[in-house]
């Protein structure tokens, strides 16, 4: 049994920065998802066990980046240039198949962290 624990979530002015933080044992391609309130939960980043390959989706690319330490269990959401609209339960998962935009393929899930974008 993998267990995921989020860390790093909070309330942040529109424009600023949030570092999420995910420690997980195993050999697991990661991914971040997030779920608004009322809304289905969605797929932001992923990331190979390797770290070679990265996955966004459109509405995050080039304010958010995934990263990993392998050595630390880690992984990471660096979130930076937040808006109102990234306001979420942000989620960490594991996976050992390689389709890491489907949520219902990712075998472990963290507990979330909440992020709140303020205006």
């Amino acid at each position: 049994q993998v267990q995921l624990v989020e860390s790093g979530g909070g309330l942040v002015q529109a424009g600023g920065s949030l570092r999420l933080s995910c420690a997980a044992s195993g050999r697991y391609h990661m991914g971040w998802f997030r779920q608004a309130p009322g809304k289905e939960r969605e797929f932001v980043a992923a990331i190979t066990w390797s770290g070679g390959t990265t996955y966004y989706t459109d509405p995050v690319k080039g304010r958010f980046t995934i990263s990993r330490d392998n050595a630390k269990n880690t992984v990471y959401l660096q979130m930076n240039s937040l808006k109102p609209e990234d306001t979420a339960v942000y989620y960490c998962a594991a996976a050992r198949g390689i389709s890491l935009q489907i949520a219902s393929l990712y075998d472990y899930w963290g507990q979330g962290t909440q992020v709140t974008v303020s205006s």
